[in-house]
């Protein structure tokens, strides 16, 4: 069998996403589409690394000329050892989702940032001196709490989470880095926060729970948790529609799902590496498309 080459350009920019596992990763899909439609002569492949192998995959980065790559679990923060320039918001948080190759120069970013400040940019005004609550103490919710901080100035945060000490850690981390002193934890047993929930003007989830293919799961199953005056955010993408927003729904709450959170902190890595924009609305199409057609 002869393979034919011709459809492939002898000058393609490389760039991929590295993580372990890596296969449910949506990034292929939405820059490969995004490079298409922008005509502009990039490819981007999924690469499976182990821990193990994680500081001979970032050599790889400078050794193949490579453009930069886009960060996953488990990687985000035991990354930053092994680049030359952190950007500030990557530095307070302690992960990084974006590397650029600039010249042999490896730059990192957190563009999951970017991607919470425009998804909640419209509610500004009702989040400023708010109370809300973040549920989680993972990278995410590290995102979450740096831009809730840094560009809505809330008045207080609550973190919730199943193992109450990563809570804590998160709560000391960010008081040291960022100044801020006003956040409270709480062990997630739902039943016990119907009133911390329910006073909230937002509630984030943070984690995986509700994801594909526990669509069932969602970190509170009591409608009393949520009413009509608040904002309910869920950065889990798939479904789009999880159970957690659902129930906000049922009793009156504005909804965010996480799909816009996945393109816009895409395109803004996108800009990075390319200086162009993503064609951000047909990209959020065919994202929905494809998850739904799961």
């Amino acid at each position: 069998m002869q393979f034919n080459n011709n459809h492939i350009k002898n000058n393609l920019n490389l760039l991929g996403i590295i993580g372990h596992p890596i296969k449910h990763s949506y990034s292929p899909l939405m820059h490969n589409l995004s490079f298409e439609i922008n005509n502009l002569e990039y490819i981007y492949l999924p690469f499976d690394v182990p821990i193990s192998e994680l500081k001979n995959a970032i050599k790889g980065v400078t050794a193949l000329g490579m453009t930069g790559l886009n960060v996953t679990v488990p990687h985000k923060e035991r990354i930053l050892p092994f680049l030359h320039d952190v950007s500030e918001e990557a530095s307070v948080i302690g992960a990084v989702n974006t590397i650029h190759n600039d010249n042999g120069t490896l730059r990192g970013y957190n563009t999951d940032v970017h991607g919470v400040s425009v998804s909640l940019e419209k509610y500004k005004e009702r989040l400023s001196d708010a109370e809300v609550t973040v549920i989680g103490a993972g990278g995410g919710a590290r995102s979450v709490l740096y831009s809730l901080i840094r560009n809505f100035r809330v008045r207080r945060i609550n973190i919730v989470n199943r193992t109450i000490e990563k809570a804590e850690s998160l709560k000391e981390y960010f008081n040291a880095k960022m100044h801020f002193e006003k956040i409270k934890t709480y062990e997630l047993t739902p039943p016990d926060l119907i009133e911390i929930f329910s006073r909230s003007t937002l509630i984030v989830n943070a984690t995986a729970i509700g994801m594909s293919p526990d669509i069932d799961d969602s970190p509170t199953e009591i409608p009393e948790s949520f009413n009509e005056n608040q904002i309910v955010f869920d950065l889990v993408y798939n479904p789009i529609g999880t159970k957690f927003l659902s129930l906000a729904q049922s009793r009156g709450a504005e909804t965010v799902n996480g799909l816009t959170m996945l393109v816009e902190q895409g395109a803004k890595s996108f800009e990075i590496w390319t200086g162009t924009e993503m064609p951000k609305e047909q990209i959020l199409s065919a994202l929905k498309s494809s998850i739904e057609q799961e």
